[in-house]
């Protein structure tokens, strides 16, 4: 069990307070969130891609975020809800339909899929109000703030976790939000950010998680250990006493974020938990990582870190701390692919890119801020048949169309071939025999690759959702994601590379995969 520990917080956040307008949920056209895409294990067992493709609604009020929800076709529908305003307790209530689940007093995202839940304009404020995901799937939330949620005192909402999922939830990511608190435990508050009861292939980036006790936990006791993978990448940790996180049984990837004043205990696996934390900034705190109020090891690898004003208690019967020179105890896989910023630069990009109405903005990998372009809905559609000679591309020559190259991959759909993903031609394209198929670009002799861009046929795009890029030569994953079109990854020296697709949402016609040096 957790030992007490004192809190230090801050004085208590002032309540931001926006205008919350009233009236109907309007229907607007379709849209999705904004930016790249999902990021880290978000992008991986089918992707998460919320209610891309769906129809967008606004909502000023929790009722109307439960409105939304229920007016959908099913409970799959694909549905995007744009937020604008605060939503609080006294606006949340519940509504009915055979697409929802609702409940008064939280904002209930419980046995749905395919949402997308985003703060426009004005932005979007949950005051003293949780948000609970309970057996969903492909959930998207982003550009919100959420503060000051309790569990004892008046109001409470959502066990007093801002975001907590549990029960049977997979594939959310949770992007540009500020999820804060004024104060711990005593203070009538839990968590910020809490995972348990087989919640899986969760992402939470670009995030300001401030002035609370517990910061989240993946994994609510030593017997909860079905939870994870976790990816935190670009998030601030600010004024935090411990669980940044804490993890049982789980594994996450821990890269670029800035912990400043954790007070007690800071990134905590334990009961086997593995955490590979590469390249963060620390600063101003305390036992910053280790296993710490039990005596169930966790394991960790560590990398490129900075410890700045960091102090470290010894270590005892359940006090494990990794300094004061943290070396790895273990190595921890990773199936995507990411870009690491020196950690001397974090301070400053995740400051520049990280928590609600921000912009958006993410690191280029570089340690600049850049506002991304979502991907395009539809490809140019071509004046005239192209002849197959090599194209310019990211990186030069079109490598899928020189003389040496050729092209195979699984069962193919009835009336489609493998050599028209190399053509040169976007009216010609592959299908798999189902919905998940892989296409390959192969050459006689080894062939450096660096990027790859795969072009849907039009009508199409859209409807690859998962994939992955593998060296052919070794089944070797050298990037993983969710929609179709450009792919950078290490340069690799191969014979044959893979574009395996491992999720559609219809048939996928795969018109050209290029290949770049």
């Amino acid at each position: 069990m957790r030992k007490p520990v004192a809190l230090r917080l801050s004085a208590a956040l002032g309540t931001l307070t926006l205008a919350a307008a009233t009236g109907m949920v309007l229907s607007l056209p379709a849209a999705s969130a904004a930016g790249a895409g999902a990021t880290g294990f978000a992008t991986q067992n089918g992707g998460t891609t919320g209610g891309a493709g769906g129809t967008t609604v606004r909502a000023t009020t929790g009722t109307q975020i439960h409105q939304a929800l229920c007016s959908r076709a099913s409970s799959s529908t694909p549905i995007v809800i744009q937020v604008e305003g605060t939503v609080t307790v006294g606006n949340t209530a519940k509504a009915s339909g055979g697409s929802c689940n609702t409940a008064a007093g939280v904002i209930e995202l419980k046995g749905i899929s395919n949402v997308t839940l985003v703060g426009v304009g004005g932005g979007a404020v949950f005051d003293q109000i949780g948000i609970h995901l309970r057996q969903s799937s492909n959930i998207i939330v982003q550009n919100v703030t959420v503060q000051n949620v309790k569990k004892s005192g008046s109001p409470t909402s959502n066990g007093g976790d801002a975001i907590g999922m549990e029960r049977d939830v997979h594939n959310v990511w949770v992007d540009h939000t500020t999820l804060t608190a004024s104060g711990g435990e005593s203070a009538g508050y839990d968590a910020l950010f809490d995972m348990k009861d087989d919640t899986r292939y969760v992402t939470l980036s670009y995030s300001v998680l401030r002035n609370s006790g517990r910061g989240g936990l993946v994994g609510s006791s030593d017997s909860d250990l079905g939870n994870g993978p976790v990816t935190f990448h670009h998030n601030r940790y600010e004024n935090i006493d411990s669980r940044t996180p804490l993890l049982r049984g789980a594994t996450a990837h821990i890269y670029n974020n800035y912990y400043v004043r954790l007070n007690e205990s800071g990134i905590n696996p334990r009961a086997g938990g593995k955490a590979k934390v590469d390249n963060n900034y620390f600063k101003d705190s305390k036992d910053v990582l280790g296993t710490f109020y039990t005596d169930l090891p966790g394991y960790w690898q560590v990398g490129g870190n900075v410890f700045d004003n960091v102090t470290w208690t010894p270590r005892g019967e359940d006090n494990n701390p990794a300094g004061p020179n943290p070396t790895s105890n273990t190595t921890v896989g990773i199936p995507y692919a990411y870009s690491l910023d020196a950690a001397s630069c974090v301070p400053s990009i995740v400051t520049a890119t990280a928590g609600a109405n921000s912009g958006l903005k993410v690191s280029d990998g570089n340690c600049t801020a850049t506002t991304p372009t979502a991907t395009p809905t539809s490809n140019p559609t071509p004046t005239s048949t192209p002849t197959p000679t090599a194209t310019s591309g990211p990186a030069g020559a079109n490598l899928s169309l020189a003389a040496t190259a050729a092209a195979d991959g699984s069962s193919k759909a009835s009336g489609t071939s493998y050599g028209n993903v190399r053509d040169g031609d976007t009216s010609t394209y592959w299908s798999p025999a189902g919905s998940t198929g892989s296409v390959s670009i192969k050459w006689g002799s080894t062939t450096a690759v660096s990027k790859v861009t795969v072009r849907e046929a039009a009508g199409s795009v859209g409807n690859i959702r998962s994939w992955r890029v593998l060296n052919g030569d070794t089944g070797a994953v050298l990037a993983s994601g969710s929609g179709a079109g450009a792919v950078s990854f290490a340069a690799t020296s191969l014979k044959k590379v893979t574009f395996e697709i491992t999720g559609s949402s219809a048939t996928p016609k795969v018109a050209e995969f290029e290949t770049y040096a």
